[in-house]
């Protein structure tokens, strides 16, 4: 009795001082934000091999990934492990308890054939390449790559690309080209996969997440690459106590909404040690319509640190739905190196809500093509081949959805070369942009110091340097 007791209370010593890895992070922190938990898992391990899983590359490997779930299902949840080589599959759906992992040479490769991911209930709409619903305790995990297979789905503008990889896009995979040549979609692909629409622009619009997930709570990504995506590569919604940790996420630079890492409704969140290099926002945060019976509405509660961001059209990016509110975020320790723009702000009429609480602390930026800091109230989403030049309409209902960037902090910013140091601008009449501070910061700037409209944004400076670059 005396061993299973002391066993037993090493056991717990053991798991409490694991759910305390993250505290570390939460150290010194501006305003209070609730932390994370690390989620536990059986001890059960099933390898891929072992119910019919070949990573040769060409073996579809669909069901040697539903099959193992299932088996761990039956052990009350664990590890599934991939060990080297490359896994071709359709969609991955992960259960309660489940931890994908991945080891170092290990290759999960989304097959190209699209109609794999067509959801059987609604014949316009993909699943995610991993993907998880209404589920906790599930985590991706190890050193290993997930590829997206992305160019097989995304279109790509002309004037994105060169000559050669235009070139390349129509001898590999086939596809159309429209708008006078100016843009082109994976459609009729030369290897004969199935069109899952009747035309390009339908097709396109089905376009999935590469991995997703929904209205769960007690999610970790950890260590693996996440890369290629369709669309968005890493997109937590509707859930509570997430934590993405070491993670690379990374697609061409052009690729057509290439969001990197997306907190879309998550409440309890953290982003730390990871890289992104992408085609769209980087670390970006998100908030849709109400869901009642989701873990979570809204951001709230998150914590992102200790983050590198290389290309993506803004490093962080609050938006452009921000409806169900922004609270309790802090952004510190991270650096961006050659983004489009810095710290983003975006919204606009019908996707809008407010924010609190926020503070962004300690950042440095180089070779930002636009602006440092921006706020922008204006956004409108443009799909690829759609109209640039269309002037939005709103409904009424629209309308009373407008964006309140308030109570945001921002502080000890270093910025070498950015367009514009700093913009911003509201909806006039509706004082929506304000209690804006910025303090104890240098943006060097080569075209323009500050672009604010001082009608619709209030915006607080205090030792703040805008220095022209030397030419």
């Amino acid at each position: 009795m005396n061993k299973l007791l002391t066993t037993t209370a090493v056991l717990l010593m053991a798991l409490t001082a694991h759910a305390q890895d993250y505290s570390k992070y939460y150290q010194n922190l501006p305003t209070k934000v609730a932390q994370v938990t690390r989620p536990q898992f059986p001890a059960n391990t099933v390898s891929i091999t072992e119910v019919g899983g070949v990573g040769d590359g060409l073996t579809l490997n669909t069901e040697a990934f539903e099959n193992g779930i299932k088996k761990l299902q039956k052990q009350g949840g664990g590890r599934l492990n991939v060990p080297e080589g490359i896994w071709l599959t359709g969609p991955i759906q992960l259960k309660d308890n489940i931890e994908l992992h991945l080891e170092r040479n290990a290759i999960i490769l989304m097959s190209p054939d699209k109609s794999l991911f067509v959801n059987p209930k609604s014949a316009t709409k993909c699943f995610a390449g991993i993907r998880a619903s209404k589920r906790k305790n599930i985590a991706i995990t190890g050193e290993g790559i997930i590829d997206g297979n992305g160019a097989h789905w995304r279109p790509v503008k002309r004037n994105k690309v060169s000559d050669v990889e235009w070139n390349k896009y129509k001898k590999v995979i086939g596809g159309v080209e429209k708008d006078g040549g100016k843009l082109w979609y994976p459609f009729n692909a030369l290897a004969g996969y199935p069109n899952i629409a009747d035309t390009p622009e339908k097709q396109e619009k089905m376009r999935n997440d590469l991995v997703r997930f929904e209205s769960c709570e007690n999610v970790l990504v950890e260590g693996v690459t996440i890369q290629n995506a369709p669309k968005f590569h890493l997109h937590p919604c509707y859930s509570k106590n997430v934590i993405i940790d070491g993670v690379t996420v990374r697609c061409p630079w052009n690729a057509q909404n290439g969001d990197a890492i997306d907190f879309s409704d998550v409440n309890v969140g953290l982003i730390v040690n990871s890289i992104v290099d992408a085609g769209d926002d980087g670390l970006c945060m998100k908030s849709g319509n109400n869901k009642p019976d989701a873990p979570a509405n809204g951001c709230a509660d998150i914590l992102i640190q200790d983050n590198t961001v290389f290309h993506a059209h803004g490093g962080f990016v609050l938006g452009s739905e921000t409806i169900q509110g922004m609270n309790r975020i802090v952004v510190r320790n991270c650096r961006f190196s050659g983004t489009d723009t810095g710290l983003r702000f975006k919204s606009g009429l019908g996707r809008g809500g407010k924010t609190s609480q926020m503070y962004i602390q300690n950042i440095v930026m180089n070779d930002i093509k636009d602006e440092a800091i921006v706020f922008q109230c204006d956004y409108l989403d443009r799909p690829a081949g759609s109209d640039p030049n269309a002037i939005p309409t709103f409904t009424d209902e629209q309308k009373k959805v407008a964006p309140y960037f308030q109570d945001i902090h921002i502080s000890e910013v270093v910025c070498y070369g950015a367009g514009t140091a700093i913009k911003a601008g509201g909806i006039l009449g509706l004082n929506n942009v304000k209690d804006i501070e910025i303090s104890n910061s240098t943006l060097m700037y080569y075209a323009k110091d500050q672009q604010i409209d001082e009608k619709t944004a209030q915006l607080t400076l205090t030792n703040v340097k805008l220095v022209p670059e030397k030419k």
